[in-house]
């Protein structure tokens, strides 16, 4: 389930720690978090365009540098560890933060190559003033077929600032999904060669010619 989500999910997600280009950007509105950082993505994906066809791998550096220092990662991946994030030792724990993160990179980066000018329609703003978590709603407009509706899951940090950690599509958690299959293979094989799987997901090439959509990666 999660394989086919995230390939729907990401598309979006990719448009919401390395900067190069401009420090990353503080964020006590939630709201404006997720439309800010889509436009820049967008942005970024037009600008560098001839530098992507030329070097499929060059997505994972627009991905690492516009979308991840928004995503609360340490936070997800030790969701995804469940109840297996005691078992581990400090250093098991920053290996697997480390290679969940390029996995994500990895993964965002090849379904961006679906990007096709899709539009972006963002559910009016509620009060959030009170909250720890909120979700906010976006629809990916396709003139080809219906929408498709996304959830992005945001959690407000000790400094009152807000990072993305989940998303939900079709009614199913992406973070959720992942935990499931995560978990199972810590049971049957280990911390060690989880971590390892992850980390030669996250070292895949970009494939302009992979999948698309619900069957990517």
């Amino acid at each position: 389930m999660f394989k086919k989500l995230i390939g729907v999910a990401a598309t979006v997600f990719l448009m919401l720690p390395m900067v190069s280009q401009a420090a990353t950007k503080e964020y006590k509105d939630p709201y404006a978090m997720i439309k800010e950082v889509a436009d820049q993505t967008f942005a970024r994906f037009q600008q560098d365009q001839d530098k992507i066809k030329a070097q499929p791998d060059y997505l994972k550096s627009v991905v690492s540098e516009e979308l991840m220092p928004y995503v609360d990662t340490r936070y997800a991946a030790y969701k995804v560890l469940g109840p297996y994030l005691q078992e581990t030792t400090k250093e098991q724990r920053d290996d697997f933060v480390s290679a969940f993160e390029g996995y994500l990179v990895t993964t965002y980066a090849q379904a961006f190559t679906a990007y096709t000018n899709q539009k972006l329609k963002f559910d009016p703003e509620s009060d959030y003033s009170g909250e720890r978590m909120v979700d906010v709603g976006v629809q990916i407009v396709d003139n080809d077929r219906p929408p498709i509706k996304l959830d992005f899951r945001a959690r407000r940090l000790k400094d009152d600032t807000w990072k993305v950690f989940d998303m939900v599509a079709e009614g199913v958690s992406l973070l959720n999904s992942k935990q499931s299959e995560v978990t199972a293979m810590v049971r049957e094989k280990g911390i060690d060669q989880v971590i390892a799987m992850l980390k030669d997901k996250g070292n895949i090439h970009i494939d302009f010619n992979a999948p698309k959509g619900k069957d990517a990666l």
